[in-house]
């Protein structure tokens, strides 16, 4: 006899689920100018291209210059010095653009990309290492406050400035034809949108895969966007990925701060570590290190610690490492935080020193644009003098070439690496008459030159 056909189940009682919100529209503002322009006039010209509040002497003429407008900049008698965007409600009010007699168009905006693109891709011929790379460096390249990294067919956009926000549809569109890009992303730090005064929603193409895999010097990766930070990935550490495999043939390495895996896996593969241990606080970056182990079929030892509690554990159990890199995030967010920064970077330093055996290599980094390159070594041999070590400095580097550094914008070199040679360890009266030197004893740094 057949069974009858199953009831239907009842529907679960309660509200219907909400639909899904709309997606963000993107910024679409035009690239030509809204002629003719308000003028703002500026108390102290200079060349750099931020110009703080304090500096502005106000809007002059009869026209309302509103957030995000192209403007026309004078000196304080009137004459001409350039054009930028504009925005009262930030500390940096003007952002310059072009210190040129016409007022920057489609044509300035394509220039400039089309410049940006050439760099990276005809003369220093990135696509040959890598899929992934830095396409605009904000100042680097005359465009204030937006940075644009490439991931395969991905455009990842960070925004610092709200004329750029509102623009940014149309730079995206200019970048994608150059460079045969699909998608899109957009982000905002809530540091920066409360700084600039604006809801700096993220934006994305409709299609937009929720992970790419890039490749950088035979080494994969996978890029998960929702749970990334910055861009997507750490592009700026590109050529230093690469020169630590030199040192690690045959050694052990630790990778403190290690993020998604990035050194300690040019250690494995490239650079044939003994063994490779990676250490970051962050579950989901601990995750994704996994992951892109798996991605290029070997093992890496991955551990969800601390840098600090680890690393002073492995001290008090006597570990030793060939090479140990510390690459931690930016530990010196704004002036208010430079001491206390300055305390941890020595401490962590401190405690890297104290695990290298002699001969060995430490590799250190410091993201901090607040913490310049001299500071930074002199802390070093601070925190050198505490361990009680003799050191040689190797090298200071920083980014990679796509992070080109306006030379009237000297704070976009912010990446420092300190690559150090670890000598014999000192005998202690010598350790203990040095300890009075700590980064209390350093100077604050000084204001960014306007």
């Amino acid at each position: 006899m057949s069974q009858p056909p199953p009831r239907p189940r009842p529907k679960p009682k309660g509200r219907p689920p909400e639909p899904p919100a709309p997606p963000m529209p993107v910024p679409d503002r035009s690239l030509d100018p809204e002629m003719p322009l308000p003028a703002v006039a500026i108390r102290s010209p200079g060349n750099h291209p931020f110009i703080f509040r304090k500096m502005i002497d106000g809007v002059t003429g009869p026209l309302v210059a509103r957030l995000g407008d192209l403007v026309q900049v004078l000196d304080r008698d009137g004459a001409p010095l350039g054009y930028g965007l504009w925005n009262p409600r930030s500390q940096i009010s003007l952002r310059m653009l072009s210190r040129e007699p016409q007022a920057p168009g489609v044509d300035f905006w394509t220039r400039r990309i089309d410049e940006a693109v050439k760099l990276r891709v005809d003369q220093l011929g990135v696509e040959r290492e890598s899929n992934a790379y830095r396409v605009l460096h904000a100042e680097g390249d005359g465009l204030s406050g937006l940075i644009v990294d490439r991931f395969d067919d991905v455009l990842s956009a960070e925004i610092f400035s709200l004329g750029m926000y509102q623009r940014i549809g149309p730079i995206l569109g200019l970048l994608a034809e150059r460079l045969g890009t699909k998608h899109f992303r957009v982000r905002v730090d809530e540091r920066v949108a409360l700084q600039e005064d604006f809801a700096g929603r993220p934006i994305s193409s409709p299609q937009l895969p929720p992970r790419v895999t890039i490749a950088e010097h035979g080494v994969r990766y996978r890029i998960h966007f929702a749970e990334s930070h910055k861009t997507g990935f750490f592009c700026d550490q590109r050529d230093s990925r690469r020169e630590l495999a030199k040192f690690c043939k045959g050694r052990t390495v630790l990778d403190a701060c290690c993020y998604t895996g990035g050194f300690g896996l040019n250690a494995l593969i490239r650079g044939e570590a003994r063994e490779v241990t990676c250490i970051d606080l962050d579950e989901k970056a601990v995750a994704l290190a996994k992951e892109n182990a798996n991605a290029n079929n070997v093992r890496l030892d991955v551990v969800h610690a601390d840098a600090f509690g680890y690393m002073r554990q492995m001290g008090l159990n006597g570990r030793e490492y060939g090479v140990v890199v510390l690459d931690p995030p930016k530990l010196i967010l704004d002036r208010d935080d430079v001491s206390a920064g300055k305390r941890k970077y020595f401490d962590l330093n401190v405690l890297g020193m104290g695990l290298v055996e002699p001969g060995g290599l430490l590799v250190t980094c410091s993201c901090s644009g607040l913490l310049d390159a001299a500071e930074f070594q002199q802390l070093l041999k601070a925190a050198s003098r505490k361990a009680n070590r003799s050191v040689q400095l190797l090298a200071m580097t920083g980014a990679s070439a796509d992070h080109p550094v306006a030379l009237d914008a000297p704070e976009g070199a912010y990446l420092k690496v300190a690559w150090l040679r670890m000598g014999e360890r000192l005998p202690e009266p010598i350790a203990a008459s040095r300890d009075r030197e700590s980064p209390a004893d350093f100077d604050e740094p000084s204001e960014p030159t306007p």
